[in-house]
């Protein structure tokens, strides 16, 4: 499906980044996993990736940083020849009540949310305008799929600043989905649910915590990454070469305000 593709993953050394870059790579592209933190997960990511018989390869970089950002894709570039498709995946939590919330957690989030999608796209976005279409890998001239969350949509009370960033992704995503269009380049979003990560173990792993959120499911599961990792392949693939500016929510139905079912 995505055969002959270079694919960025940022923040795919565990979670979701983890299971889109493993997609991407079944699905025939050679990707880059990005990490800012531990290289030998990030390895065996590229390990398993290999496994498919495409190309892998592990960078360090702080999307945060735009210094780092140039230089992973310039980087890709060198080594890979061009790049295709970018999962700016890469995110983290700082959770605080308002009155508690530190200027620090508000801005780390800001930063790496939100401000790290905007650098890598605005990177990988001068290499898809340089190349162009090359109609025989894709219809597309690149594809930019950012990663938001239910909570682009839903207020998170003790989430402000995460809230926040994602409700910027929003905004942004259509903003550049309109700028970069008539350039035959896709921007689209995906917006998780409860997905069973690492990030939000304490939601999922005990029966009570289960019990609790599944009354906000009204699929009556909690999703995997591997549910992520679809909908990003699908996003990528020429197989939706007329979606622009959307968000894909993949959340068991959570944004269909369950709370409501009954009637309020």
């Amino acid at each position: 499906m995505l055969k002959g593709q270079k694919a960025l993953v940022t923040g795919a050394n565990s979670g979701i980044g983890r299971a889109t870059a493993i997609g991407l790579g079944r699905a025939g592209a050679d990707v880059v996993v990005n990490y800012v933190a531990d290289r030998d997960a990030a390895e065996q990511v590229v390990d398993e990736i290999k496994g498919f018989g495409v190309r892998a390869a592990a960078y360090e970089a702080d999307v945060s940083q735009e210094d780092q950002v140039i230089a992973m894709v310039d980087g890709m570039v060198q080594e890979f020849g061009t790049i295709d498709i970018l999962v700016a995946n890469a995110g983290l939590q700082r959770d605080a009540r308002l009155t508690d919330m530190t200027l620090a957690q508000w801005q780390k989030v800001l930063d790496v949310n939100l401000t790290g999608q905007f650098l890598c796209a605005r990177e990988v976005t001068k290499e898809f305008l340089r190349r162009g279409v090359v109609p025989e890998v894709s219809r597309a001239a690149g594809k930019i799929i950012c990663m938001s969350s239910v909570h682009q949509l839903i207020p998170w009370a003790g989430h402000v600043n995460y809230a926040s960033s994602k409700g910027g992704v929003l905004m942004m995503m259509q903003t550049l989905a309109q700028e970069l269009a008539p350039q035959r380049i896709r921007v689209n979003a995906v917006a998780p649910g409860a997905i069973r990560t690492p990030i939000n173990r304490s939601a999922w792993e005990t029966p009570e915590a289960r019990k609790d959120l599944l009354r906000l499911i009204p699929y009556d599961r909690i999703g995997d990454p591997d549910d992520i990792a679809y909908a990003v392949v699908g996003l990528a693939s020429d197989l939706m070469d007329y979606v622009v500016g959307t968000t894909l929510y993949v959340d068991g139905g959570m944004t269909l305000f369950p709370g409501f079912a009954t009637g309020g």
